[in-house]
């Protein structure tokens, strides 16, 4: 199986990365999404109706359910710390899951766990 390592390498093969200061918010709960991300630096939180119920570090993705299906976003995610955040688009995710299918299984992985943490704190 695709390590977690092999995971965040194909976000750190993504051109522009994104920085996020301290207390930025990257993304609010209801909102249309187009990407998901991989933290290449930094953490972030994920709050549900203004909650925190997890903080996530580098080598971490977040933010997958609109590129498989979910249209809004399910949570708010905000820059714990100053972050450097890469990101995929529909079509990158396409073209990564085509040429390393074992990505997607591990993207499906980290977002199975997190739904089912979250279900647990909810």
């Amino acid at each position: 199986m695709l390590s977690p390592v092999a995971t965040i390498t194909i976000f750190q093969k993504q051109p522009n990365p994104q920085v996020f200061p301290l207390g930025e918010t990257i993304f609010e709960e209801g909102q249309l999404g187009g990407s998901m991300y991989g933290i290449l630096d930094g953490e972030v939180e994920i709050l549900v109706n203004g909650k925190i119920v997890e903080t996530i570090a580098a080598g971490e993705v977040f933010g997958t359910a609109v590129l498989v299906g979910i249209k809004n976003r399910t949570y708010t995610a905000k820059a714990k710390t100053d972050c450097k955040l890469a990101f995929l688009n529909e079509q990158g995710f396409l073209f990564a899951v085509q040429e390393t299918p074992m990505f997607a299984i591990q993207v499906m992985k980290s977002y199975s766990e997190r739904l089912s943490r979250l279900q647990h704190i909810i």
